[in-house]
């Protein structure tokens, strides 16, 4: 890895604390309810919802009200998505700005895969965004939605570090309290704050209809034969078939970008405005605009490290984490930028020169944004899949073999190293559970966790958080390369081509959103088997969670020995580490060979 890379990581890192260390503290003084004015603001919302702040509940209790309330959002959002072709629409009348180009409702299965993805934390997005979803759609139903799913995760998490924190205890919470208190002083404040930002940085916010502009030059390009089903044509070996196309002609999508984007990036939801994503100019402007966006990705995850912290009364236990997911994190993105900037041997071997110099970038600058470059577009692309987020400035499925195994591996592992906003840190003390279970088999002694007993429950509860995500991206793996209507959406054949349902898979379970863009998923079957994956995936998880939070608080708190295993020193950071790699990735060991590492071998053979 080059020195100017080298930089811009240490940077990153830098910044993050910065910002993640006085963020804890607000989080940490809101969700407790410590902050004065939040009494006055929330009290009449809660009166007109008919909530007693001052009940909390079980852990079942507060499951089943995430349950019934994200169920609504999808009922919500699919129904906005259906309805877009008839609620008002330009291009004149007072509504106009709802749906200036007149787009026509969504297709059912689009618009259930769009609801599940969106209230999951997901945002896979099957569909581009400027030529399907309305500027209503877009505000109302998937904006809306980024902040209620990021809001979810955080309160999962801190209901868990309460079951940690309490003891003798049968209650971890008020929900509805804790969704409040989350989404009006945390999510709302800093998507306001940053998408100000955005817009001065030159990310744009409007109403307007669509503009047509001619280009000085004509455009000549080949893009996939799509044929009657909808799918890209591909001839008697395979591979897609090509059509040349021109014009002089262009149309540039407008709407209310920024407001969206900020919470899109805040809370690791993903979902871009345009299809394009983060590599468009109109959504990420500048390598200025580009570093925030990555910052902004990170900054809640890392200031909930803190939170744990403070909450559990040891501020050390968050440093811990913390330096788990950092040693991670770094090692993963050394490894996704220096396969990238080693080049592409096929290309090498026709004459493209792989060295950097003063008139090229080197390396594999395939599906990348020259405005950006390699080193930004793999820290990018590490970032955003180590985070539930999913949002993209460089298409992973041009990515070298390993390079592309990076982010895939990264979601993989559960998203843990910094992870969504909330997701990430509950999944990491999942792990942290197992990891001191493992060092009280080891010793023989029965395993404790900041002074509280893992017993047969817990570890059940653990079991089921760690192995439902591996059973759905295998399992829907298996189904999607099986089936004709799931090798039909595959763009490349053979090892490719698996690679592309293996990243699909284990994109939706693990509530990412970023794809190989060769697969054609916005098709009944993939709409529907993704759905159900991301939606498994996400409450699959989350309920096991609530429970180990629910015992954890009826436990009392154990007095620290001499034979207490520390929790917050080197040996606890390589032991969870170790616990991650090896439980965590052992299950896709497999499927990766099968993918991207048979993929790597055959960049040698000319075949």
């Amino acid at each position: 890895m080059t020195g100017p890379a080298w930089m811009l990581l240490a940077v990153y890192l830098l910044v993050l604390v910065l910002l993640a260390w006085p963020l804890a503290r607000w989080i940490d003084r809101v969700m407790s309810g410590r902050f004065g004015l939040s009494q006055r603001v929330e009290a009449p919302l809660y009166r007109l919802a008919g909530i007693r702040p001052e009940v909390e509940s079980g852990w079942l209790r507060y499951a089943t009200g995430l349950l019934i309330f994200n169920g609504l959002g999808v009922l919500a959002v699919y129904a906005l998505q259906r309805l877009q072709g008839v609620l008002p629409h330009g291009p004149n009348g007072p509504f106009e700005w709802f749906n200036p180009q007149a787009l026509a409702a969504v297709s059912a299965d689009s618009a259930f895969n769009t609801a599940v993805s969106f209230v999951t934390n997901t945002n896979w997005q099957g569909y581009g965004g400027e030529t399907t979803m309305s500027y209503l759609t877009q505000m109302l139903a998937l904006t809306v939605q980024n902040f209620l799913s990021a809001a979810t995760g955080i309160v999962v998490v801190v209901a868990l570090v309460r079951g940690f924190a309490r003891h003798g205890a049968q209650a971890i919470g008020n929900v509805w309290v804790d969704l409040t208190r989350v989404t009006l002083w945390v999510l709302l404040p800093l998507s306001i704050v940053f998408a100000v930002i955005l817009v001065g940085l030159g990310v744009i916010q409007n109403f307007k209809p669509y503009e047509a502009v001619t280009t000085i030059e004509t455009v000549r390009w080949q893009e996939p034969k799509i044929g009657a089903d909808g799918q890209p044509v591909k001839d008697a070996l395979g591979q897609p078939v090509l059509e040349g196309k021109s014009g002089q002609s262009q149309t540039l999508a407008m709407g209310p970008v920024a407001s969206q984007l900020a919470i899109k990036m805040i809370g690791t939801n993903g979902g871009g405005f345009f299809n394009a994503n983060s590599a468009h100019p109109y959504e990420n402007p500048s390598a200025v605009s580009n570093f925030l966006q990555m910052l902004s990705i990170f900054v809640i995850p890392a200031a909930l490290c803190f939170v744990f912290g403070r909450m559990v009364g040891d501020v050390r236990q968050g440093w811990a984490i913390l330096a788990t997911m950092v040693l991670l994190f770094v090692a993963f993105a050394v490894a996704a930028i220096s396969f990238e900037q080693q080049g592409n041997p096929r290309l090498a071997a026709l004459g493209a020169d792989p060295l950097a110099s003063a008139k090229q970038p080197g390396g594999n600058m395939e599906g990348k944004e020259a405005r950006f470059g390699i080193a930004a577009s793999g820290l990018f692309a590490t970032i955003t899949t180590a985070a539930s987020c999913g949002a993209v400035i460089a298409m992973h499925d041009s990515f070298t073999p390993l390079g592309g195994m990076v982010p895939m591996v990264l979601m993989q592992l559960g998203e843990v190293v910094f992870g969504g906003v909330g997701s990430g840190l509950y999944g990491m003390l999942v792990f942290a559970i197992m990891a001191v279970f493992v060092a009280g088999l080891m010793i023989g002694r029965t395993p404790e966790y900041l002074g509280k007993k893992i017993e047969s429950h817990e570890m059940k509860m653990v079991s089921i958080a760690i192995l439902v995500t591996p059973l759905l991206v295998l399992l829907g793996t298996a189904v999607a390369v099986l089936a004709e209507p799931g090798r039909a959406g595959l763009l490349n054949p053979g090892a490719h081509g698996f690679s592309e349902a293996l990243y699909a898979l284990s994109s939706a379970a693990n509530n990412n959103g970023s794809a190989f863009a060769g697969l054609s998923a916005n098709t009944p079957f993939y709409n529907v088997l993704l759905a159900l994956a991301m939606w498994l995936g996400r409450f699959g998880v989350i309920v096991p969670v609530l429970a180990i939070a629910g015992s954890l608080a009826a436990k009392k708190r154990l007095a620290v020995t001499a034979g207490t295993l520390p929790t917050h020193g080197p040996l606890f950071v390589a032991l969870l580490i170790g616990t991650v790699l090896l439980i965590g990735l052992l299950n896709y060991v497999p499927a990766l060979a099968l993918g991207p590492v048979v993929e790597h071998l055959m960049l040698g053979s000319p075949s």
